[in-house]
């Protein structure tokens, strides 16, 4: 009798566990589904729903701070813009405790180190966000040198180094003696190379642009931008990205 109720008991955790992975993963294809629609927001809340579901789903976790930049980096009001990277971190640093060897998990941790830099007002805590944007990138990067997000962040932060104010650079050597020196061969290397392994991420073609430019290669700048303009549009960012990219061509053409 008791063998039969034991029986009884792991067939029903057995099942019970089946339907939630199920459910699950009809969440996530509902997610899926509605990002390929454009409606981040929406996806956003099936990905939250998924991480609720299974807290050790590090993929509903990665894009529910994947999702929360990209939602948070087009809002005008200060708080909500801050509350939205504030959870990018939150969900990044979660899947990053379920999996520090993961490349994914590292790429969203330099993500929401990047954002938190657009919204943090204490200079010493700024200063810790850009290193750590650049040591989660080089980590990331480390564990797969292929993973095209991975190397976007590596060339963005090359680029957003070369533009900072003297007194940033400064206060990165005061607080933590400096870091690896930005540079725009990097930054074009990087950033060619994420273009190559995601053909379809505009705001890659975008940042190569401005580096081609930097880099004084107008030909090249305009070869990229000719590509931009053209490309689908794949996220609820591209529209404005592509809009942004014909007027760089008309300047110069």
């Amino acid at each position: 009798m008791k063998w039969k109720k034991y029986s009884l008991l792991c067939c029903t955790f057995f099942f019970a566990a089946l339907m939630n992975a199920q459910d699950i993963n009809a969440v996530l294809k509902d997610a899926d589904n509605l990002e390929k629609q454009l409606k981040e927001a929406a996806a956003l809340d099936k990905y939250k729903q998924a991480a609720l579901m299974d807290p050790n789903n590090i993929n509903a976790l990665i894009k529910c701070a994947e999702l929360n930049a990209s939602i948070g980096g087009r809002l005008a009001d200060k708080n909500s813009k801050n509350y939205s990277y504030l959870a990018c971190r939150d969900y990044a640093q979660k899947a990053y405790a379920l999996d520090s060897n993961n490349a994914s998990a590292n790429y969203v941790m330099s993500l929401a180190s990047s954002k938190m830099q657009e919204v943090e007002t204490d200079k010493k805590k700024i200063t810790e966000f850009t290193r750590q944007t650049k040591w989660y990138a080089d980590k990331a990067l480390a564990l797969n040198p292929n993973l095209a997000k991975a190397n976007y962040a590596e060339g963005k932060w090359h680029m957003d180094m070369l533009n900072v104010s003297w007194l940033k650079k400064t206060q990165i050597k005061t607080f933590y003696g400096g870091v690896q020196s930005a540079n725009i061969d990097s930054a074009i290397y990087y950033l060619d190379k994420a273009k190559t392994l995601d053909m379809y991420s505009a705001t890659t073609y975008m940042e190569l642009a401005k580096a081609y430019q930097m880099n004084n290669k107008p030909a090249q700048a305009i070869e990229v931008l000719n590509k931009l303009v053209k490309l689908p549009t794949r996220t609820e960012n591209d529209a404005a990205i592509k809009a942004e990219g014909q007027k760089m061509l008309s300047a110069v053409q």
